[in-house]
C-alpha cells in the first residue's frame, strides 16, 4: 500500500500547476479516501471542477493567511501537501509584506493547524531560491524551510511530522520562462538575460512523483533534494525557437547566474541515495537516521546547476516539452496540465 491509500489528503495552492498535476497522479495511481483542494481562487476551482469530475475531491476556498479557515479545513485530514506560495520575484520585491504574510506566516499557520488537528504528515514544497537567497522570495522560502523542519520539535509528543522537498524550476509551469519564450517567438527575437545562466529543471510529473515518494520516505525533519538535470537558459531558447535571434538583456535584480540545491555546509549532514539527497536536521531531537540513510557526502560537496554531471541539450529539451504537451498552441501557458501518461 502507498502512504496515500485510504488517506484524506489536503493540498494548499491546489489550483496551481503542481496541484492540478498532483490530483491527476494521485487519483489515477493511488486510492485516497478524499483529496481536498484548498485555494483562494474561486474561478480556478470552478474551472478545475469541470476538468476533474471525481467524487473523492472536495473544494475548499481559503487562504493560508487565515488560521481559522485552516483549522476547519484540516479536520480529519491525514496528509497535507503545502504548495501555496507567492513566488514572482520582481512582484515580491515590490510587495515584501505580502510575501511574508503568505510564505512565512502562512507556513506558521499550516504548522499550528496540522498539530492541533492531528495531521500525520506535512510535506512542504521549497525551491533552489531558498539556498543562499539574494531576493525576498528566496529568503521567505528559507524561513519556511526552517519553520517546517523545526516544527517537528514544536509538535513535541504529537504525531504530526513535517518534511520539505526542495527542487529547481518546473518545466512549463505557470510563470516559467517557457510560456514567455513561446509567446516572444512571434517577434523573431528572444530575450535572454545572460548566455552563461544555468538552472536545474524538473517536469511537473517528476515533481509530483518525487513528492509522493518522499511522503513514503519521510520520518520528519528531512529536506529531500532530487537528482535532476541542468540546462542553460540559452539552450531553452534554442529548443523552443531555433529560428529566432537572441538578445542579451543582462541579469535582473535578485537573479543569480547559477542555482544551488545543496550547500557545502548542508553536505556535512546530508546523505546520497540513488535518485536523491537527504539533508538531515542537526538538532538533538533528530533520532531517525540509520545505516539505510545512504552514502555520506564528501567534505566540500556542493550540488549546483553549474557543476552538475547531468545536462540537457536543446534537442533533448524540445523532446521533453513535446512529450509533456507544452509546445501545443492550445496548451502553452495554461494552468490545466496534461493528463498523466
Amino acid at each position: 500500500m502507498s502512504t496515500l491509500d485510504n488517506k484524506s489528503i489536503l493540498v494548499t495552492g491546489a489550483t496551481g500547476s503542481f496541484g492540478q498535476k498532483f490530483l491527476n497522479v494521485v487519483l489515477k495511481d493511488h486510492s485516497p479516501k478524499k483529496v481536498i483542494v484548498f485555494s483562494r481562487d474561486e474561478l480556478k476551482q470552478s474551472e478545475m471542477a469541470k476538468h476533474f469530475q471525481d467524487d473523492r475531491i472536495r473544494w475548499f476556498l481559503g487562504d493560508v493567511r487565515d488560521p481559522e479557515r485552516l483549522h476547519r479545513a484540516f479536520q480529519g485530514v491525514d496528509i497535507v501537501v503545502h504548495a501555496a506560495a507567492l513566488k514572482q520575484v520582481p512582484t515580491l520585491e515590490y510587495n515584501p509584506f505580502e510575501a511574508i504574510k503568505t510564505n512565512i506566516i502562512g507556513a506558521q499557520h499550516i504548522i499550528n493547524a496540522a498539530i492541533d488537528n492531528g495531521v500525520e504528515k506535512v510535506i512542504a514544497l521549497s525551491t533552489d531560491k531558498a539556498v543562499n537567497p539574494i531576493n525576498l522570495y528566496g529568503a521567505t522560502k528559507l524561513c519556511a524551510e526552517k519553520l517546517f523542519v523545526d516544527g517537528n520539535a514544536y509538535a513535541g509528543s504529537a504525531k504530526t511530522r513535517f518534511s520539505v522537498v526542495r527542487y529547481g524550476n518546473v518545466l512549463g509551469s505557470r510563470g516559467s520562462v517557457i510560456p514567455h519564450f513561446w509567446e516572444r517567438r512571434k517577434s523573431g527575437t528572444l530575450q535572454v538575460t545572460d548566455p552563461r545562466m544555468t538552472r536545474f529543471w524538473i517536469t511537473l510529473l517528476q515533481g509530483v512523483r518525487f513528492v509522493t515518494n518522499c511522503l513514503d520516505l519521510m520520518k520528519g525533519g528531512e529536506i529531500f533534494v532530487p537528482k535532476i538535470p541542468s540546462m542553460r537558459t540559452i539552450d531553452i531558447a534554442a529548443a523552443i525557437a531555433p529560428e529566432c535571434k537572441v538578445q542579451i538583456t543582462g541579469i535582473r535584480p535578485g537573479e543569480k547566474l547559477d542555482e544551488v540545491l545543496l550547500t557545502e555546509d548542508e553536505a556535512r549532514h546530508a546523505y546520497e541515495q540513488k535518485d536523491l539527497f537527504v539533508i538531515y536536521p542537526e538538532h538533538p531531537w533528530w533520532n531517525h537516521k540509520n545505516p539505510e540513510s545512504g552514502t555520506k557526502l564528501a567534505e566540500g560537496f556542493r550540488y549546483a546547476s553549474d557543476n552538475n554531471n547531468s545536462w540537457l541539450k536543446p534537442e533533448e529539451i524540445r523532446q521533453i516539452l513535446e512529450q509533456e504537451g507544452y509546445l501545443e498552441l492550445d496548451r502553452i501557458g495554461k494552468d490545466l496540465v496534461p493528463e498523466t501518461k
